[in-house]
């Protein structure tokens, strides 16, 4: 089994807590991408990342002093979103960080896909971003199928714990000997489902935590995910979908 999740706009620098095993697999392509960014005027790259002066100043700094090799964060602990902080590799024990190692792969417009342990710097591309790369229209025509071939050569089981903007990049390439389930945490209110975005990444990042604690690896197991008043809803899943709810009042 393959957890895959989406990665966070903030990011951090720590290069104490644990030590970078690897560099990433797709660092040939990265280069490509850094390449392209750096030859954008910063007025431009605000406009392709979307963001206020204050955050384009800092990621237009970034770029300029990037490198690829030295000085480098494991991957998670680079990111400082949400579902990070319900992860919190920092204070697992070593059976659960090899649990991570393992199976937790991360999506990224600029990496790919990242083992856990793989060494990385802080950058600004969302996989979404309208980015041409040598000849590719977008960050989806330039990583292709590479991404969706790499899992399938790791398994035949994809958890997709990742937001659309991501799974996006894997789903429609996977080969279909490999299965890809979604889960979907929603709330039951008033008759209907709903789901927040905030709290569907708290939620993700418990699961991470949760499956790395119990040691998951097959779907069965999954379900009994009961983390921060969810419970699997078997009349609303499907073969390649399962729903976990919380009533309002919970």
């Amino acid at each position: 089994m393959r957890i895959i999740i989406a990665p966070a706009k903030k990011m951090a620098v720590d290069t104490d807590s644990f030590p970078v095993e690897d560099l990433p697999a797709f660092l040939a392509q990265t280069e490509q991408l850094k390449t392209a960014l750096q030859r954008m005027s910063s007025k431009e790259l605000q406009t392709l990342w979307k963001c206020n002066d204050a955050i384009a100043k800092l990621n237009v700094e970034r770029l300029a002093n990037m490198d690829l090799y030295r000085c480098l964060t494991p991957a998670i602990l680079a990111y400082n979103g949400i579902q990070y902080r319900y992860i919190a590799p920092g204070v697992m024990e070593t059976a659960q960080l090899a649990y991570l190692r393992e199976h937790l792969r991360i999506l990224s417009g600029f990496y790919g896909l990242l083992r856990p342990f793989d060494g990385v710097t802080p950058y600004r591309l969302e996989m979404q971003a309208k980015l041409s790369v040598d000849g590719f229209q977008d960050l989806y025509a330039f990583w292709g199928d590479r991404l969706a071939q790499h899992l399938a050569g790791e398994t035949d089981f994809v958890l997709n714990l990742s937001s659309k903007e991501y799974s996006r990049a894997v789903e429609p390439h996977l080969p279909k000997s490999v299965r890809f389930l979604t889960c979907t945490f929603g709330v039951w209110k008033d008759g209907s489902i709903t789901e927040k975005g905030v709290i569907c990444k708290m939620v993700r990042g418990e699961m991470v935590r949760w499956l790395a604690e119990n040691r998951v690896i097959n779907r069965a197991d999954i379900r009994a995910f009961d983390r921060l008043g969810y419970r699997f809803q078997p009349e609303q899943s499907t073969e390649d979908h399962d729903v976990f709810l919380k009533r309002a009042a919970e």
